[in-house]
């Protein structure tokens, strides 16, 4: 198992330890719920150095990139990211991603822990374009701050104007004496805030200073329970759960992020989804009666007949009903559909909903 370089950090903290992606990550310290809460009033602290990290520069940069992700590079400005995936041959989805857009010709791409490997050959596969590809993830380290009070914490420790830097928009400057930090204002929590980016040897410095910045906001650290959570109730997908090698973003919701003005890997796929319609769809549901919605859960209509399956489901924290994410059968994904989740052999009813829940 790997660690990230603030392991010692999370265990003299007393953070629950558990392995993730071929890491020991912490999952909670605190508690959930009080970890949920503190990222939704004020702010809340993640260490995230799990996820891959590539720069991908050179002439053939942007092109490689055009042909392996489903958004479109062209409309990247420096200083802008993108939120894409990289789609497979067989109109599934390698992975889920962020493109940056460093300068002309330099790239940065952040992918998911659990498939760094998948999505660097994946890359190279299609690296007929001469690019330059170094996977830095070993080296770096990443950082969440988020929450109402992010930007306030954050904002002590460095001369950079971080309300100036619009919702997937990034800048390279110094945090807390460390220089070079790729400074991005983007989430998994849809609670506000910032992600840095730097090397391994500054990650205890930045965590201490950022925990002491942020004391008299009342940040807290939070583990990947949290973080679930926190996704869950704004709807955002989670590669492995709602997304998957053999679901098509069109399926998922994720037609936005799907561009057919250039060409790509599976285009043909998608654009026939796009104009025909799926048999299928990824919805958000939430449950009209008690109980708890979980992973493989099955959905069942009134008949009693499966229809589907919840890819992701919570107790809410901040709703206090069970909620979720899953793929439903046409025509039980119109909104406002009722549906049934089947919760240890009980048929529970449940509404399609418009994500996101808060």
């Amino acid at each position: 198992m790997k660690k990230t370089a603030l392991y010692d950090k999370h265990v003299s903290l007393g953070a629950k330890i558990v392995p993730f992606a071929g890491f020991e990550m912490p999952v909670q310290y605190s508690g959930v719920t009080e970890e949920h809460f503190a990222v939704r009033e004020k702010a809340g602290l993640f260490d995230v150095s799990h996820m891959g990290q590539f720069f991908i520069e050179g002439p053939g940069s942007k092109d490689l990139l055009q042909f392996v992700t489903t958004n479109n590079v062209d409309t990247l400005e420096n200083g802008k990211a993108q939120y894409s995936c990289l789609p497979n041959e067989n109109g599934g989805i390698v992975d889920d991603l962020i493109v940056y857009k460093m300068e002309d010709d330099k790239y940065f791409v952040v992918v998911n822990a659990s498939n760094i490997d998948k999505d660097w050959n994946h890359i190279s596969k299609y690296n007929t374009f001469g690019a330059k590809m170094t996977n830095a993830s070993d080296d770096m380290s990443l950082l969440a701050v988020q929450g109402p009070k992010a930007t306030e914490i954050l904002q002590k420790l460095t001369d950079v104007a971080l309300s100036e830097i619009p919702y997937y928009n990034f800048t390279v400057g110094s945090v807390a004496g460390v220089n070079d930090v790729i400074i991005s204002n983007t989430g998994y929590t849809g609670s506000g805030g910032f992600e840095i980016y730097f090397k391994n040897e500054n990650a205890e410095q930045l965590w201490d200073e950022i925990m002491k910045a942020g004391e008299a906001e009342g940040i807290v650290p939070c583990g990947l329970a949290s973080r679930d959570t926190l996704r869950l109730e704004k709807g955002f997908c989670l590669y492995g759960n709602d997304i998957d090698d053999t679901t098509s973003p069109i399926e998922a919701g994720l037609g936005w992020i799907t561009k057919f003005d250039k060409d790509f890997v599976s285009k043909e796929v998608f654009a026939k989804q796009k104009e025909e319609g799926v048999t299928r769809k990824l919805v958000a549901f939430e449950l009209t009666d008690k109980g708890v919605p979980r992973h493989d859960y099955p959905v069942v209509d009134a008949e009693g007949n499966v229809i589907g399956k919840v890819t992701s489901g919570t107790q809410s924290p901040m709703k206090k009903v069970g909620l979720g994410l899953a793929y439903v059968d046409k025509p039980h994904f119109k909104l406002g559909s009722e549906i049934f989740i089947q919760v240890r052999n009980k048929n529970i009813p449940a509404k399609v909903v418009k994500a996101p829940f808060v």
